[in-house]
């Protein structure tokens, strides 16, 4: 199997934004992935929510452009309708925890394709996701 990482929206934006308090480890990390020749794939879902995120906080130019790079620097992974159902069913397992649907099916995703995450969101460690860093 190909050596990849699934990206989560987490470092998909902080590469995005100078001042977010992940940036600098977000380049450095996406220039180990180079290093590496890991190809990044991102669930669609994970770039709607980062997308949201850069068109809010950093403007519809600035969102337009960064849809582009993303369109032709990663792979696109479309979910299947049962990846859905699994990622609500691992939701469910923690009533007390606000994990997202986006985290839930990134997390699916990673398991069904045997690869690691690319993630700073510590939701991951709880559903005993493989972290990539």
């Amino acid at each position: 199997m190909m050596r990849m990482v699934l990206v989560d929206a987490g470092p998909l934006y902080a590469l995005s934004d100078p001042s977010d308090q992940y940036h600098q480890r977000a380049r450095e990390q996406l220039n180990r992935l180079k290093a590496e020749r890991r190809l990044v794939a991102a669930a669609y879902p994970a770039v709607a929510e980062a997308y949201s995120l850069v068109l809010r906080r950093l403007g519809t130019a600035y969102a337009h452009f960064w849809l582009q790079e993303l369109l032709e620097g990663a792979i696109l992974l479309n979910p299947e309708p049962g990846d859905y159902q699994e990622a609500v069913l691992r939701i469910m397992k923690y009533p007390d925890q606000a994990i997202t649907l986006f985290d839930a099916v990134t997390a699916v995703l990673s398991e069904k394709l045997d690869q690691p995450v690319w993630t700073y969101d510590h939701h991951f460690d709880l559903m005993h996701v493989v972290r990539w860093n």
